[in-house]
């Protein structure tokens, strides 16, 4: 689809550079940076898992009934649509996802989760404390939007299925573009990083089942050669500069019994790849080498792909112009030495099924800090991060959302 951009206000330059200017500094007053600390700070202490975010939803709508912004709720069970500006077209949305992880915290601090066996171990805490921010920043300067912003809270990005549920519900309607962001342990705190086109990888997984047919068949022979053959499809057919994997992550007798014979065997794993394309073929070829070996090895094999499983995303793929547009904004924000063209990564983002209705861009908002000890990667038990950089993350998301609507639209 080629997109048409006009421009909306002719005295670009200096004075839309200001503006984000401003909006950071409104970012970094003392008050509302405690606020967005601490409003990160309560959510983190009681996590919760996909679809159960009650108490987080309930900190939001109590925030955005206090600044007085309008909001529908519920939408996906706990997700909320708020809406800030004229009321009218254009329309951009700016989305936050709200669940936590079964992962027990190790990290030590005043405000470890109080909930056993529960942690937001992947900054989904930080996100919901910077949209709030953002809203609290573009509500003070309400009467300089020309046009509304969209504010997405969604639960469940880890469940896979969040922003499936979100759109059915009707987060996007009218929305002619999205942002969100996501914290990267990988940047320095404070700076800002994303790159055009493919980002974050698709990700689906496979199961097969081998089963002895005829006499003198053997499953476990049929499983291991076929899941050495598996290895082929990366190393000898994909280009060495397009990443792709297929990775077998498990393998089982389906019996559980270790001294009968192996009449039957399970394995399977994940699939990832940077297009749809790439994915759709990875499949084709797994079914045909595990039907072709176990048919060697007198067996024959069932395969599943979970086509329809809420587990599969596609790959987070930033529109060139919503990332020009973010890039350009961020950059007079935090300066060009601040802002890191990154490489795409093999990790999965729910994000992903918005961009792919509507012009999107996913990128970063580093949070690195040796000094702090906020190295870990997400999904660790010893995830921490450096607050200091949610102020950026918030003012981020604002200038994105104000000069997008003052200077651009679809």
């Amino acid at each position: 689809m080629k997109l048409l951009f006009k421009i909306k206000n002719h005295s670009l330059g200096s004075s839309t550079s200001r503006v984000s200017e401003e909006i950071l500094r409104s970012a970094r007053m003392s008050e509302i940076e405690k606020w967005i600390i601490s409003t990160r700070r309560r959510i983190h202490e009681n996590p919760e898992l996909a679809f159960e975010e009650h108490e987080t939803s309930r900190i939001v709508r109590e925030e955005l009934d206090r600044l007085r912004i309008e909001y529908r709720f519920p939408l996906a069970t706990t997700g909320i649509r708020a809406m800030i500006g004229t009321g009218k077209t254009p329309f951009i949305a700016l989305r936050a996802d709200m669940d936590a992880l079964p992962i027990q915290e190790g990290v030590e601090w005043e405000h470890k989760s109080k909930n056993d066996g529960k942690m937001h171990a992947c900054g989904h805490d930080a996100h919901v404390a910077m949209l709030l921010g953002a809203a609290r920043i573009l509500k003070a300067r309400e009467g300089n939007l020309q046009g509304t912003v969209i504010l997405l809270f969604q639960p469940a990005e880890e469940a896979g299925n969040g922003a499936k549920r979100m759109i059915k519900a009707g987060a996007l309607e009218g929305v002619e573009a999205i942002f969100g962001i996501h914290v990267s342990h990988l940047l320095p705190s404070g700076s800002i990083g994303s790159r055009t086109g493919a980002l974050l990888a698709g990700c689906s997984f496979f199961k097969a089942v081998i089963h002895n047919t005829e006499r003198g068949g053997n499953a476990i022979l049929a499983a291991s050669a076929t899941v050495i053959s598996l290895q082929g499809i990366i190393s000898r057919e994909t280009d060495p500069l397009d990443p792709q994997v297929v990775s077998v992550t498990f393998f089982k007798n389906s019996s559980g019994d270790l001294n009968g014979a192996m009449d039957e065997v399970e394995f399977g794993g994940t699939v990832r790849a940077f297009s749809r394309e790439n994915l759709r073929r990875l499949f084709k070829r797994i079914e045909e080498v595990v039907v072709a070996q176990s048919k060697v090895y007198g067996c024959e094999a069932t395969l599943d792909f979970f086509d329809d499983s809420d587990a599969v995303y596609p790959p987070v793929v930033n529109n060139d112009k919503m990332y020009q547009h973010m890039k350009r904004v961020t950059i007079d924000m935090v300066g060009k030495t601040n802002f890191h063209e990154v490489e795409p990564l093999m990790g999965a983002e729910d994000f992903a099924f918005y961009s792919e209705i509507v012009p999107a861009t996913f990128f970063y908002v580093g949070i690195r800090n040796e000094t702090l000890g906020s190295v870990h990667t997400v999904h660790s038990p010893q995830f921490t991060m450096d607050e200091n950089a949610l102020p950026v993350g918030a003012a981020a998301h604002a200038a994105i959302a104000e000069r997008y609507l003052n200077e651009l639209s679809l």
